[in-house]
């Protein structure tokens, strides 16, 4: 199927904030310096740490029992508004980038609360604390260009009276973080463009949907594609033509094969109307032919996909009931078809298998085990992860990391989404419509869809080994415009999904947007 830029890319003039100014004049600086970090799991209390707080708060930073690794943790808390920063100073660091990892968790609701490296000789890197209801612990990462031989690791908090945060097991190393996959899934896009839809910058400028997403940091474009779709849209014409508006933007495609004429999902992966009398040796060809037409085509028009999805969310397998995952050889046998006309068009193209179970480790191991025993080839793991329905972060963090370590591949957040407001648009009930269905610390706001991306694409970021490539935003542009409903045989459904756009209802683009320009 998240006025806010990442802290990360924000200008040097950023980093010299009023506790930054102040930070470089404190003589404990100076006095706790060291080449390597000292105390990182807080076991010997503040030992190597100094706080700063400008309005005299220190108290509000302390150490107490409860620990992620050990028995200790640095908190962060106070019964009166407070801000605070806990900090050591590094020196006669060899020059180059390097990664501040820490475990986290967070009560939410801070005007800011974030792990910072600062006084680096490069502009200040950070990252934000997620809310953590659930008292899970989160694995979150920054990196730095060090240049002159000193950094400060930061951890900073500004916040109500009431609120908290904890960290431990600090790590700070030689290397680097990222993503690679900064994506939006447009597949609606032209059938919303052909019913009258406006889009407009922050600012209210008039501008293509796909242009302004790119302004803000985009570089994936996922597309979905359909065998004979009854509108005509989600075909291979259209995927063509979308694909040639990507790839001259810069940016970069990814193909997703429902082999379907309609969604495909984990309840319904129904065959195509052209294929609904084949068994399982022809479709195996079928799956092969259209593959590779669609792809080649592609190929041909100078826009080879950069990644391909056989099946959409395949939990229970597809082209039911021959490829159910109750026939496991079968499905191997049509995955395998998908895969390999997809490299026979071109080896660079990524193939990734994806399932809707972002936060489900059990389900993921179960399918993926059977796929590696069946010998399915694939380059990518991909999951969809919407908070509403695939659990707390912390259950897609222990996913992506067992997935990554365990098949030993890549992984991707291939949908995910969050609302800005749970008021309708267009009279059709939302997929998400009521409060209850929130996410505990992710208000249905415009700045609650903003962390809940920016969160997403953290907890990405953190997969050890530089496996974690990114995650694709679902349908960000679909806004409601009468006809351009769900379902591709009525023309007057509507839009379940216009409150997770990132368009606001005044067409404008939201503040959630500005997260793809995540490193």
């Amino acid at each position: 199927m998240y006025a806010m830029k990442h802290g990360r890319k924000r200008a040097a003039a950023m980093a010299a904030s009023l506790s930054g100014l102040l930070l470089a004049a404190l003589p404990a600086q100076s006095a706790h310096a060291a080449t390597t970090l000292t105390n990182p799991g807080f076991e010997s209390g503040t030992t190597g740490w100094s706080t700063y707080s400008a309005g005299g708060q220190n108290a509000a930073s302390f150490t107490e029992a409860g620990g992620h690794g050990g028995s200790t943790r640095l908190s962060h808390w106070s019964a009166s508004a407070y801000k605070v920063e806990t900090y050591q100073y590094l020196t006669g660091l060899t020059d180059g980038t390097y990664t501040l990892s820490a475990w986290v968790r967070s009560g939410g609701g801070q005007k800011s609360a974030y792990i910072a490296l600062r006084n680096c000789g490069s502009a200040e890197r950070r990252t934000d604390l997620p809310p953590t209801a659930n008292g899970a612990w989160i694995r979150i990462v920054t990196s730095v260009k060090v240049v002159g031989g000193a950094c400060t690791i930061s951890f900073n908090s500004d916040a109500h009276a009431g609120e908290w945060a904890n960290f431990d097991d600090i790590s700070f190393a030689r290397g680097t973080t990222g993503l690679t996959v900064r994506g939006g899934d447009l597949s609606t896009l032209p059938k919303n463009e052909a019913h009258g839809a406006v889009y407009r910058s922050a600012s209210g400028t008039t501008g293509d949907a796909m242009g302004l997403l790119k302004s803000a940091g985009m570089n994936y474009v996922r597309l979905k594609v359909w065998v004979n779709p009854a509108d005509g849209f989600n075909d291979k014409a259209h995927v063509l033509a979308m694909a040639k508006r990507a790839k001259a933007l810069g940016m970069k495609v990814l193909v997703d094969f429902h082999y379907s004429d309609s969604w495909a999902d984990p309840g319904k992966q129904n065959k195509p109307a052209a294929w609904s009398g084949h068994g399982y040796a022809q479709l195996r060809t079928d799956v092969y032919n259209h593959t590779y037409d669609v792809l080649n085509a592609l190929k041909a028009q100078g826009t080879t996909a950069d990644m391909v999805q056989i099946g959409n969310e395949i939990n229970a397998g597809m082209l039911w009931p021959e490829g159910s995952t109750d026939h496991w050889s079968q499905l191997a046998g049509l995955l395998t078809s998908g895969a390999n006309a997809a490299k026979a068009v071109s080896s660079g193209t990524k193939v990734a298998l994806h399932l809707a179970k972002g936060g489900d480790n059990a389900g993921t191991r179960w399918w993926f085990d059977n796929a590696v025993a069946y010998g399915v080839p694939f380059d990518v793991v991909a999951l969809s992860y919407y908070g509403y329905w695939h659990g707390p972060l912390s259950d897609l963090q222990a996913n992506l990391d067992d997935a990554a370590a365990r098949y030993g591949k890549p992984v991707l957040v291939a949908e995910t989404a969050y609302a800005h407001t749970l008021a309708d648009a267009d009279g059709l009930e939302n997929n998400i419509a009521t409060a209850d269905q929130l996410v505990s610390g992710y208000p249905a706001t415009p700045a609650g869809q903003a962390a809940n991306f920016r969160d997403v694409l953290n907890v990405v970021e953190a997969v050890p080994g530089g496996r974690g490539l990114g995650a694709v935003y679902w349908e960000p542009a679909w806004t409601a415009v009468s006809g351009s409903g769900w379902d591709p045989a009525d023309p007057s459904s509507g839009n379940a999904w216009e409150n997770q756009a990132l368009f606001g209802y005044d067409q404008k683009l939201l503040p959630a947007a500005n997260w793809f320009s995540h490193p």
